[in-house]
């Protein structure tokens, strides 16, 4: 599959945990008001919908297929690729893959940049595995693999269809086509698990990894099977207290290691950020192809003003019938108001640890500025003198210690960023 969603965590916003292989392309936009036309640039993922099996702790929307109809998916990604790329404007575009198909597609309506970064999200299976090189002889230059665990029982609790052999023999083949582009997601706050337990994993893990690491925490869904487990008795969770343990125990020691925290659940050495993801930290446009893939851009004929919100029907057959009719599979649209964009902006601008600078939000909003939003109120002040928020002449941060509180300062800036929008307006 090749898509990314985000949902609130318990210690804030982490990526939709995926359990399936995931496509990415995306190039790096400096930062400088002068930099490139937003509505020029932009990312894409395309969202594959179907797996094996589903994980207890999935709900994301994927779909065990009932017959095999690769070519025909194939060939409708194509189809809304070329549709959607036709009505976004965009002329200069991060790269993509479902692989080589979607790759000369996309080459054929824009133009590619020689630095772009093509991500595939892949299940450590010996299947996976196998297809590694392929997938990068088809233009794919950086792996993101779902070990999730290193203990055989807990992947087997959770599902998961490899285990600690498998991820680590495909870590190793990842490795070797890809050094220093690989990216290891990591999983903490499963059933059972202690913060012992986790910083001995955790120190495992890194004696293997790459130059990349992505933390998820384990967070339960209605509707899983997980769910149902816990709520019967047969299953129990770390408390809050212990998970928030887990997540600090695991920044201490990826520092230790050199890895350097730039996002809430990202950690990175020499230099290997996700681009991909940091275009959507940033506010960058993004177009989500496939079946429940969403979108943020701005549509041919609103004169490069007004970004839409797209959302892509989510059952694949439905999906298929709505782009062979017309193109693409848009089932909502909703054309974001100013306000809305900045909210957005500052949600995910915060999930980074440089935060949102005062040049990059003069980008989106060039009359108001961070400091008229939030110098003068004394919630905010609050928080700078606990020591949770930084604003100075860098721009809006949180510090070390209130990153982990992101969630809880979240609403906080929000109804000030609203409030000082409408005072900008009534003084208009």
């Amino acid at each position: 599959m090749i898509t990314y969603m985000f949902r609130k965590a318990s210690r804030g916003f982490s990526p939709e945990l995926r359990c399936f292989s995931d496509l990415k392309v995306t190039e790096h936009v400096p930062e400088s008001p002068a930099s490139p036309r937003l509505t020029e640039q932009a990312s894409l993922y395309v969202h594959w919908p179907y797996c094996l099996r589903r994980c207890t702790y999935c709900n994301f929307n994927k779909y065990i297929p009932k017959e095999n109809n690769e070519d025909i998916m194939a060939k409708c990604l194509q189809r809304e690729t070329e549709t959607l790329l036709q009505l976004s404007q965009v002329s200069c575009l991060a790269h993509p893959s479902t692989i080589a198909k979607i790759l000369e597609t996309v080459s054929k309506q824009v133009n590619l940049s020689d630095e772009v970064e093509v991500t595939l999200e892949v299940n450590p299976t010996p299947v996976g595995m196998s297809k590694l090189k392929d997938y990068h002889h088809a233009g794919v230059n950086r792996f993101s693999i779902g070990v999730q665990s290193l203990q055989d029982k807990d992947l087997k609790s959770l599902g998961r269809d490899h285990n600690s052999l498998d991820a680590l023999q495909t870590l190793a083949e990842a490795r070797k086509l890809c050094p220093g582009g690989v990216s290891v997601d990591v999983m903490f706050g499963r059933p059972n698990q202690t913060t012992e337990l986790w910083s001995r994993e955790l120190s495992e893990m890194l004696r293997v990894c790459d130059d990349h690491v992505s933390l998820y925490q384990l967070t339960l869904e209605r509707g899983t099977q997980l769910f149902k487990q816990v709520q019967s008795g047969q299953v129990t969770m770390p408390t809050e207290e212990i998970t928030a343990e887990m997540y600090q125990c695991a920044r201490t020691t990826l520092q230790q290691h050199g890895f350097q925290q730039y996002e809430v659940s990202n950690f990175a050495k020499n230099n290997s950020e996700s681009r991909h993801n940091l275009s959507y930290w940033t506010g960058r446009q993004y177009i989500g192809v496939g079946p429940g893939a969403h979108g943020r851009f701005v549509p041919l004929g609103e004169r490069g003003v007004a970004r839409e919100a797209r959302t892509q029907t989510l059952e694949p057959d439905v999906w298929i019938r709505e782009v062979r009719q017309r193109g693409h599979g848009t089932r909502r649209r909703i054309q974001l108001g100013h306000l809305e964009l900045l909210e957005e902006v500052l949600v995910m601008g915060m999930r980074m640890t440089m935060g949102i600078s005062h040049k990059h939000w003069e980008l989106f909003s060039p009359e108001l500025s961070l400091l008229e939003i939030f110098g003068g109120s004394l919630v905010v002040q609050e928080l700078l003198q606990r020591g949770q928020l930084i604003l100075d002449d860098r721009g809006l941060r949180c510090s070390w210690e209130g990153l982990a509180l992101l969630d809880s300062m979240l609403p906080v800036l929000l109804v000030e960023l609203e409030r000082g929008f409408s005072q900008k307006l009534a003084a208009n």
